[in-house]
């Protein structure tokens, strides 16, 4: 259950490096830079620890469908991006494999 746990904060994790990205405004601001690598840095040492004990293919898929699904609702969170019917039922579409794979791991 603790490698569940640790792979769930690694996608936050993963959400906050990808968000962090906007606000680096290319690397050239030092603090959302820091953040924002000091957020991959942490995301990765989590995937790493809950790949201890889970399969690779179930966590890498996890990591990346709870990074995904995070970023895009961050982004029409905080960023404005689109948030369309069709977007919303791709998002839930992701939600689902995740629930999957949690299931059959």
């Amino acid at each position: 259950m603790m490698a569940w746990f640790l792979l769930f904060l690694a996608g936050l994790f993963e959400c906050g490096w990808a968000i962090g990205l906007k606000y680096t405004d290319g690397f050239t601001r030092p603090m959302p830079t820091i953040l924002t690598v000091i957020s991959m840095v942490v995301s990765i040492i989590l995937l790493g620890l809950a790949v201890k004990s889970l399969p690779i293919g179930t966590a890498y898929a996890v990591w990346t469908g709870i990074g995904t699904v995070g970023t895009v609702l961050l982004g029409i969170w905080l960023l404005g991006d689109a948030a369309n019917a069709s977007r919303l039922i791709c998002i839930a579409l992701i939600v689902a494999g995740i629930a999957g794979l949690k299931m059959t791991a």
